[in-house]
């Protein structure tokens, strides 16, 4: 029975996304028997690491994109299964780590990723040895069970490609439409362009960032007809990229968020493993 997450989706889905001050973390995991040095007291709070894989009973499923575990220091984990977001209390002592219960949204996923989702679910809780070998982080749970992770270094707004991955209004974020999972997506340019594609038809307008606010100028748009999925996720973000708006950039996540509470979020592409 899983626990429905009991604070704000959009705030778990951005504190999700943030990655704590500057500390350099190291790297991703392997399969737990690598060789190399080993970090026991483990500078692995603060750091946004992304799943690579998840080894349950000997058998390894690699992860999807925008799975990723952050461990404040605060003695919170929290991030993305591969699907929905999660949080949960953690302990921090040497090189173990204990993960107490966990909450989590309750959006729905495609099988596969569901699959996964359950296995990372399962094995990130509970007592988990951590190592760092060689630039890489493995947590293994009591009965063998391993996570592999990579660190992951903040995108910046400018020259990333956001790809859209929830609509958000007010407090609350839902799922793409059925069928529609990277289609729409931006990118803001050096030049104050901005372009991309928002669900259907390819667009180019123009960015200005001041602040905490991106003013947009008028979207010009290619005029192709898609399925009904497609169209819909178009028409809410044009509703989205019109006029000024609140950014926030954390980590590898973008929200960007109208007067009306109406807002998109946002990943940046997987970095190069």
């Amino acid at each position: 029975m899983r626990n429905q997450l009991s604070i704000p989706v959009t705030a778990l889905a951005l504190l999700a996304l943030a990655a704590c001050g500057t500390e350099s973390g190291s790297g991703s995991g392997d399969g737990g028997d690598g060789g190399g040095s080993v970090t026991t007291d483990l500078p692995v709070t603060g750091v946004h690491w992304s799943v690579d894989s998840v080894t349950v009973d000997g058998r390894k499923s690699a992860a999807p994109a925008g799975a990723n575990v952050e461990i404040t220091t605060k003695g919170r984990a929290q991030g993305n299964y591969g699907c929905n977001h999660f949080g949960a209390d953690v302990d921090v002592k040497g090189d173990t780590i204990t993960v107490g219960p966990g909450e989590m949204t309750e959006m729905g996923c495609a099988k596969k990723i569901q699959g996964f989702e359950d296995a990372l679910r399962a094995a990130f809780s509970g007592k988990l040895k951590a190592r760092l070998t060689d630039g890489k982080l493995t947590l293994t749970t009591e009965k063998g069970d391993a996570i592999a992770l990579t660190a992951e270094r903040p995108s910046p707004l400018v020259g990333t490609k956001w790809s859209v991955n929830s609509l958000l209004s007010d407090e609350t974020a839902t799922s793409l439409p059925a069928g529609t999972e990277k289609k729409a997506h931006l990118t803001f340019g050096k030049d104050g362009a901005v372009r991309g594609n928002l669900g259907c038809n390819n667009f180019t307008s123009t960015a200005k960032v001041s602040g905490s606010s991106v003013t947009f100028g008028r979207i010009a748009s290619t005029r192709k007809l898609c399925p009904g999925p497609e169209m819909d996720l178009e028409r809410e973000v044009l509703k989205v990229l019109k006029g000024t708006v609140t950014y926030e950039l954390q980590h590898r996540g973008l929200s960007l968020t109208a007067a009306n509470g109406k807002g998109l979020a946002a990943m940046a592409a997987p970095a190069a493993k």
